[in-house]
């Protein structure tokens, strides 16, 4: 089977799943344990993608100012620091980790 047909069958298999998401009933997704598994999915999901994507290179882990900027980004974020400035606290520090010789 070719690559376009993966593709295809992947675009279908979201367009349902997606689909079918409005077709349930909304007592049955205003349940309290449906809201608390989305929540917790989602934030478990983009955490992992976040670390996987800061220590992950190639087969290997790597620490370096990545792991720097997001560990002063989440004390930012930790503070209620805005937006913007956790942006910028990490990306400060991401830079003074290179500056300071960190790879």
């Amino acid at each position: 089977m070719s690559l376009w047909f993966w593709v295809l069958a992947a675009v279908v298999a979201a367009y349902a799943i997606k689909v079918s998401g409005y077709l349930l009933p909304r007592r049955l997704l205003d349940r309290p344990v449906v809201v608390r598994l989305a929540t917790g999915l989602t934030v478990g999901l983009l955490a992992s993608l976040t670390i996987l994507n800061t220590v992950g290179k190639g087969q290997g882990i790597v620490l370096d100012s990545r792991m720097l900027a997001l560990g002063t980004a989440a004390v930012a974020l930790w503070l209620k620091a805005p937006y913007l400035v956790v942006v910028l606290v990490g990306a400060a520090s991401a830079g003074l980790g290179r500056l300071a010789g960190l790879p």
